[in-house]
């Protein structure tokens, strides 16, 4: 799902002040990590997942795979956490800015 830069910079702002919600522990990206965040997407739609692979590239790699299986769009990713964003299928909660 593609953002447009104005998209990308309401969606940080909306996610300053989250919490990560879930956290990638050192099982890595299990299929019930990947059901808890599609769960979480959809009642939520923007969340932060917090990474912790030491390994900069492992950690890219996680969060890449996270937000393709899950069908969600990476807004913002700062160290260990990462801003996932995928809109509802039954009531949307978030109206993002036109393009």
């Amino acid at each position: 799902m593609p953002l447009t830069a104005a998209q990308t910079r309401f969606l940080r702002g909306q996610a300053h002040d989250l919490r990560a919600m879930l956290q990638v522990g050192g099982k890595g990206v299990t299929d019930a990590l990947i059901a808890e965040i599609d769960l979480a997407l959809e009642h939520h739609e923007l969340i932060k997942v917090k990474v912790a692979a030491e390994d900069r590239e492992a950690r890219d790699a996680m969060i890449g795979a996270i937000a393709e299986r899950v069908g969600a769009a990476l807004v913002q990713r700062i160290g260990h956490t990462a801003v996932l964003y995928r809109p509802s299928r039954d009531k949307r909660q978030i109206v993002l800015p036109r393009a």
